[in-house]
């Protein structure tokens, strides 16, 4: 069955009432948030609805729909200036989950790491492979954030290493340190979705023996790392600096992304005072900081 879609311009301070709109008056099954400015999408934290300063709000109906009547409904509603940007479009169905997956294909990172879909055949049998179902959680390896950590995580020595995946997320980067020599690895997220995708991809990795999964609430006290890799958002890695500086032991290493080039520096300083940054490494203008503690 064919589908019609609704996009509507709107800003963050009336992007979600203008969403409840749709779904309450016009019959929308689904309204999504999407950044008319195309800046990449990160999940947002449960229970909390991230919007951005210029925000599409698309609406999605059946084909049935009368959208003369939506459009009207929608003027009506006085959440929208007048002569406000619309557009409908009729969508042909698909599979998309089945397109995802189709579009999802093994990537090398460095000299001997691949991150391979579980749905499919691994292209260097003998090389470091992580098999990946990220599921609900946030982290396949085609981000520039996931892709700067993990070439990170792949030219280190991490054999006999304690890591810490502080934001894990679909376990990513916490199963390719453990494949990349880690003897330990505790990975730490907000999201409860989160935890049980990386514990699933652990299991699929036969690693769930060597991995740690933790809400931040029940990580243990105390705790320390040889390696931190925090692949976040620059407000969290401004907020917790202290929480992620304390982390890593000293002599340790710590790399951060989700930083945009226009933010880098701003977020480095917030980590000067305790470790020697490198050199800030930059694709496709998300950012990786990443530096030494001092003894």
């Amino acid at each position: 069955m064919p589908w019609i879609q609704i996009k509507l311009n709107a800003n963050d301070t009336n992007a979600e009432q203008i969403g409840d709109m749709l779904m309450e008056d016009t019959g929308a099954l689904s309204v999504t948030f999407l950044d008319a400015k195309d800046t990449p999408v990160f999940e947002p934290q449960p229970g909390e609805t991230r919007l951005w300063g210029e925000t599409d709000v698309v609406a999605l109906y059946d084909a049935e729909i009368d959208t003369e009547l939506a459009i009207r409904q929608i003027k009506a509603s006085g959440l929208l200036e007048q002569g406000f940007a619309y557009k409908v479009e009729q969508l042909e169905d698909k599979d998309w989950e089945r397109e995802w997956m189709d579009n999802f294909h093994p990537m090398k990172f460095g000299e001997r790491l691949w991150i391979c879909p579980s749905w499919r055949d691994v292209p260097e049998p003998d090389a470091i492979n992580v098999m990946l179902d990220p599921g609900l959680a946030f982290g396949t390896g085609t981000h520039p954030t996931t892709s700067l950590c993990l070439e990170w995580l792949e030219g280190l020595d991490l054999a006999g290493k304690t890591v810490v995946d502080f934001g894990c997320g679909s376990g990513i980067l916490a199963i390719a340190a453990i494949k990349l020599g880690a003897a330990k690895v505790i990975g730490i997220d907000i999201d409860p979705q989160a935890i049980q995708a990386s514990y699933d991809n652990a299991g699929r990795n036969g690693v769930a023996d060597k991995i740690e999964l933790y809400l931040p609430q029940d990580q243990p006290e105390g705790l320390i790392a040889d390696v931190v890799v925090a692949n976040i958002l620059a407000g969290p890695l401004r907020e917790l600096a202290g929480v992620i500086k304390g982390l890593v032991k000293p002599e340790g290493l710590l790399a951060m992304s989700g930083v945009l080039d226009s933010q880098a520096e701003d977020v480095a300083n917030y980590y000067r005072d305790e470790l020697a940054i490198d050199p800030i490494a930059e694709q496709s203008e998300w950012c990786r900081i990443s530096g030494k503690k001092s003894a």
